[in-house]
């Protein structure tokens, strides 16, 4: 699809002169064709003319160009199981330009995919840039959830698709270390003396003391004046009382917590902004700000007015003069700036953030406006088991992140006798990878581990049975040469995937399999630009679905095409291995 794009495009603009980027899609069943474009009618009325008219001239440009050395050319494809002749190109009402791939055409980028896949599909679209991706998130003094595990899956998928096109990327991580949530934790604690302080007592009391904060007045008070102890402590690197040594044990436990579990899901971080880091810079910025008129003064707390730009009022430094969240996400985007100088900058929460962060923005953009256009937020629902039960940290009923990891492997145990790592955590991540960011999940331990319909599990196996093709035909290569050796025969058996796509007649199941790994290249820009892991997790499993009717049809070890369907079982591997790894997930040796 990109090299008809391409020259679409070249046509459109020396004919009208216009930067236009056609789209071009697979056809519909009832064309018998590849693929089509509706530029004409994209294009009728900026041009003022009909669309079959606007078509008849793109295609008869389009031929002119075949006709020039393209492999593209003008014979339809046949009716039967077998695949021959050359591309047709032609139009129908009311205004559709079809093209049906020729197979010199398939052999040729086929071809060219194995000599060099890498270089192949490589992308520049971020080439030079800098690209900082804030994801996770998770708050000392709590346990991960479901939700973080969700965020962790996808921004560091995000992350490998900024990667793969050329970025240099900074995934980051910002915590709460100080903030109410650390002093209702801390009330409790201080309350509870514990030997051995575990991340679980850390979680308890943190439900407790939202609890005595929500339904205690004393408690409330005592809760606040600790906030601004704990503030004071980190900001001054306190140490030597009882409350400092709590705090800051209760921190490094947290830490480690976060790190080993990040290690489990094989997610890394570059960078952790504890929120103490930025808060000064924060609350420095609001009061300089609150000077020139874009905050204000309500009630002895520093506002942000949202109501002025159709949002909703929010306090960025309360009464006692303490930064709130909101203060601290602007130091946060000042700093991000002084470290890295940024071209582009990715923050990924929960849904419930959404305006939170539009005041937060809306707010810097008076008066550091290049900074807001350089940031994209990213938003994702909420994460649910089936029954819809909604979970929350604040009430203890929420699902733990390892949770999550624990049934799935429970379920491989129960349906397969396997406890694999390997395969769990790809069922996992493909789980969630699938589904379109923005709205709520309903994750499904046991659906995730099916090895049919659209899991993990399948795409592994349909990546493993293609292995297993090539290791068997690498052994039969061999003792076939040894036999060979054994007679005074010194020339290599030219059968292996090296052996380069000729044939002129092909059936269809390679076919459509060729065509579907030429997508590739297209599907993996649309993810870059829209930073969607789904649209690549769900190519994947259409082109693991097109190989297992390619398997079906197509014997391959001892067929008289044994070389050229090794051939495409090689390339076929390489892109399911490298889409794979840029949803962060491995292909093991055996299932």
């Amino acid at each position: 699809m990109q090299g008809i794009r391409e020259q679409l495009k070249k046509v459109i603009q020396d004919l009208y002169g216009l930067d236009f980027d056609p789209e071009i899609t697979p056809s519909p069943d009832n064309i018998d064709a590849d693929y089509s474009t509706n530029a004409p009618l994209k294009l009728a009325k900026t041009l003022h003319k009909s669309p079959m008219t606007i078509g008849e001239e793109l295609l008869e440009a389009f031929v002119s160009i075949c006709d020039n050395g393209s492999k593209l050319a003008s014979e339809p494809r046949n009716d039967g199981r077998e695949r021959s002749g050359e591309q047709k190109v032609s139009i129908t009402p009311p205004g559709f330009i079809n093209f049906t791939l020729s197979n010199e055409y398939l052999a040729e980028k086929i071809n060219e995919l194995t000599d060099d896949f890498d270089e192949s599909i490589k992308s520049g679209a971020f080439k030079d840039k800098t690209v900082i991706c804030e994801f996770s998130d998770p708050n000392p003094f709590k346990v991960l959830h479901v939700g973080h595990l969700y965020t962790s899956i996808v921004g560091d998928s995000i992350s490998r698709l900024f990667e793969y096109a050329g970025a240099k990327v900074i995934r980051a991580n910002f915590g709460g270390d100080v903030g109410l949530h650390v002093a209702k934790t801390m009330y409790i604690l201080e309350q509870k003396p514990l030997d051995e302080l575990t991340i679980e007592d850390i979680a308890k009391c943190y439900v407790e003391g939202t609890a005595a904060y929500d339904d205690d007045e004393v408690a409330r008070q005592e809760i606040t004046k600790l906030n601004k102890e704990i503030y004071k402590i980190n900001n001054e690197n306190l140490h030597n009382s009882p409350l400092a040594d709590l705090y800051w044990k209760g921190r490094e436990l947290s830490y480690q917590y976060f790190k080993d579990f990040y290690n489990t899901i094989g997610v890394k971080f570059d960078k952790f902004y504890p929120e103490s880091s930025v808060a000064s810079l924060g609350l420095k910025t609001v009061e300089e700000q609150l000077e020139r008129g874009v905050y204000e003064v309500s009630d002895g707390a520093v506002i942000f007015n949202g109501e002025k730009y159709g949002l909703h009022t929010r306090v960025f430094v309360n009464q006692e003069g303490v930064p709130t969240y909101e203060a601290k996400d602007v130091g946060l985007i000042f700093t991000k700036w002084d470290d890295y100088h940024f071209d582009k900058s990715v923050v990924i929460t929960g849904s419930e953030q959404l305006d939170y962060m539009k005041v937060v923005l809306k707010s810097v953009e008076q008066y550091a406006p290049e900074l807001v256009e350089r940031t994209s937020h990213l938003t994702h629902g909420l994460v649910k088991l089936p029954g819809g039960i909604k979970m929350s940290s604040r009430k203890g009923n929420f699902l733990k992140a390892v949770d999550v990891l624990d049934m799935v492997k429970d379920e491989l145990k129960n349906e397969y006798n396997s406890s694999d790592g390997i395969v769990a955590l790809a069922a996992t991540k493909y789980a969630f990878l699938k589904y379109k960011m923005g709205g709520n999940i309903i994750f499904d331990p046991k659906e995730s581990v099916k090895m049919t319909g659209n899991s993990g599990p399948y795409l592994l196996y349909a990546c493993v049975r293609a292995k297993k093709i090539l290791a068997s035909a690498n052994n039969t290569s061999e003792e076939h040469n040894r036999r060979r050796g054994d007679y005074g025969a010194t020339e290599a058996r030219d059968d292996g995937p090296e052996g380069a796509f000729r044939r002129s007649v092909i059936a269809d199941a390679e076919s459509s399999l060729m065509k579907k790994i030429l997508e590739y290249k297209e599907v993996l820009a649309e993810a870059v630009h829209e930073m969607a892991p789904h649209k690549l997790a769900n190519y994947l499993y259409e082109l693991a679905q097109e190989f297992s009717r390619f398997y079906e049809h197509c014997p391959v070890i001892g067929c008289e095409n044994e070389s050229e369907r090794l051939r495409l079982v090689k390339v076929y591997l390489d892109t399911m291995t490298h889409g794979l790894n840029l949803l962060g997930i491995n292909i093991p040796e055996e299932m």
